[in-house]
C-alpha cells in the first residue's frame, strides 16, 4: 500500500511540475502590414495635458494620415473609463486624407491621471492605443467678497 500512495504522489507532483513549466515558444510575429491597405500614421501617440486648473478645457487631439492606399475606417474608438471620451470621424477617411481624433476629459478630477483610448480600425494591424496624461490640480477659492453693509454711510 506504501509503494502504492508513493507512486501515486508521485505522479501528482510530476503533472503538477509538468503543468507548471513557462511555455517558450517564440511569440507570434506581428501580422505583415497589407501594402494595399490603410495605414493610420499619428503625429503622435500620447498627449500629456500638463498641470491644469480644475475645470478647464478637456479637449486634446490627435491627427493622423491615412498614408495608405485604401480608405481607413475607425470602427471603434473607446476610452479607458467613462471620464475619457474619444469623438472621430465615422466616415472613411481616404488614402492621403488627414483627420484627428478629439479625446475628452472630465477636468473636475482632481489628481494625476494617465488614461488611455483604444482604436479599432480596419488596418492590417486592427487595434492602436492612444495615451493621454496629466495632473488637474484645485481650482483656487474665490474670496467672499465685499461685507455686507451694517447702516449705510452715517453709522
Amino acid at each position: 500500500m506504501k509503494k502504492l500512495l508513493s507512486v501515486l504522489t508521485l505522479m501528482v507532483m510530476a503533472s503538477v511540475w509538468v503543468a507548471a513549466q513557462v511555455n517558450t515558444a517564440a511569440p507570434a510575429a506581428p501580422a505583415p502590414a497589407d501594402e494595399n491597405g490603410p495605414v493610420m500614421t499619428l503625429e503622435t501617440t500620447e498627449v500629456d495635458y500638463g498641470k491644469i486648473e480644475q475645470g478647464s478645457d478637456p479637449y486634446r487631439v490627435f491627427k493622423f494620415t491615412n498614408t495608405g492606399k485604401a480608405p481607413l475606417v475607425i470602427e471603434n474608438a473607446k476610452g479607458s473609463c467613462g471620464c475619457t471620451v474619444p469623438s472621430y470621424s465615422k466616415e472613411p477617411i481616404a488614402p492621403g486624407e488627414a483627420s484627428e481624433i478629439k479625446v475628452r476629459y472630465d477636468t473636475n478630477r482632481i489628481g494625476k491621471f494617465t488614461k488611455t483610448v483604444t482604436l479599432t480600425t480596419n488596418e492590417a494591424v486592427q487595434t492602436r492605443t492612444l495615451r493621454i496624461s496629466g495632473e488637474v490640480y484645485a481650482k483656487p477659492t474665490e474670496p467672499e467678497g465685499v461685507p455686507a453693509s451694517t447702516g449705510g454711510f452715517n453709522n
